[in-house]
């Protein structure tokens, strides 16, 4: 009976088996197709090769082109001009900038003066012996004499003998000790080298001013120059006398400037090199901070892409909806853009970069103008 009663059972479990197989198969659902595959959109266009010109962006502050920073050379009290000496003071060529009080020195070149004329009156008679055709010359020389004003260059010598006998008197040495003094008497008065402005002013009348003291600084405001720094890569594609376009960092107001200087030494730490700009304009003033482009080269059959595009030295091209990828030449790297060329005209490249784009992927053009 256990052996029966086992059959059975079993014989119940493998139907109930079966039984449950076939709803589980039935109730299975089959795939009803395949994936769609993922077709990106991109914007792209064809491109048109064309003489592309190179420019550099560069930026640098202004400075005058004639500056002059004031020292004084001598001691003295600061007098009161006709005008303040003060910033924004604008003076012409040869105008007193600052006078000091040299009163006490100028006496002493006074004295010095009275020195020389005592010395040729005594010389005068033997002259008249020794070298009666020379006593005219030195004899107007004397009546011209004035202790007032500036020395007269002495007279010509005529031979050795006269010269020696001259020089023995001690006039020539007093004559050259009284020149030097009335040279450093014209210290006292600095005058402006050429028309301009103060740009500092750093003493006030009545002061006393000190020997090798800092007075201020005057500038030519008509014509300015722009110093920037270029990369040694660009020194072959720059030419003196060449026009530049320069602007304000607000592109507000634009100035034509000129490369004028190109410095011979290459920085080593940044190998740069120093250039220099020139420019002139009513509204330009020193210190201020400009951009200019330098139009270095032209490059035929090129064109300007964005720098986001490039994979190296390769771009991504569409063909008949596929990506691939196109080795170029690149010629000029700018902040946004680079200069390529090796790209027929027609080809289509991408205008805008795309995420994960990879060689043979397939893709769709957008109308960028839409």
């Amino acid at each position: 009976m256990r052996k029966i009663v086992g059959w059975i059972v079993g014989a119940i479990i493998v139907v109930m088996a079966i039984i449950i197989s076939k709803n589980m198969i039935d109730s299975k659902q089959m795939p009803t197709g395949f994936a769609k595959k993922i077709v990106k959109s991109v914007y792209a266009a064809p491109v048109k090769n064309q003489t592309i010109s190179i420019e550099i962006p560069v930026t640098g502050s202004l400075t005058a082109l004639r500056k002059v920073e004031l020292f004084a050379e001598v001691q003295g009290i600061f007098k009161t001009n006709g005008k303040l000496f003060k910033e924004g003071e604008s003076y012409k060529s040869g105008e007193t900038l600052i006078r000091m009080d040299g009163s006490e020195f100028y006496a002493s070149i006074r004295s010095r003066r009275s020195d020389l004329f005592n010395l040729l009156t005594g010389a005068m008679p033997d002259l008249r012996l020794d070298y009666p055709s020379e006593f005219p010359k030195w004899e107007k020389y004397l009546a011209a004499f004035d202790v007032e004003k500036s020395t007269p260059d002495l007279p010509e010598f005529s031979s050795d003998q006269e010269k020696f006998y001259i020089s023995g008197k001690g006039i020539v040495q007093t004559y050259y000790s009284i020149k030097n003094l009335e040279e450093r008497h014209s210290k006292y008065i600095i005058s402006a080298p050429f028309n301009g402005i103060l740009t500092e002013a750093l003493v006030n009348p009545g002061s006393l001013i000190r020997s090798g003291q800092k007075l201020g600084e005057f500038i030519d405001p008509s014509v300015y120059e722009m110093e920037v720094a270029v990369n040694k890569s660009y020194l072959e594609l720059l030419e003196i006398g060449k026009e530049i376009s320069i602007s304000d960092l607000e592109d507000s107001n634009s100035w034509v400037g000129k490369l004028s200087r190109i410095n011979g030494k290459i920085d080593q730490a940044t190998q740069t090199v120093k250039i220099y700009i020139q420019v002139s304009g009513k509204e330009l003033r020193e210190g201020m901070y400009l951009k200019a482009n330098l139009k270095a080269a032209s490059q035929e059959n090129a064109i300007e892409i964005s720098r986001k595009l490039l994979l190296e030295d390769q771009i991504y091209i569409v063909k008949d909806t596929i990506l691939s990828l196109m080795p170029i030449k690149t010629h000029f790297f700018s902040d946004k853009t680079a200069v390529v060329s090796g790209v027929p005209d027609g080809t289509v490249i991408l205008t805008q970069p795309i995420l994960g784009a990879y060689d043979g992927m397939i893709v769709h053009i957008i109308d960028e103008k839409n």
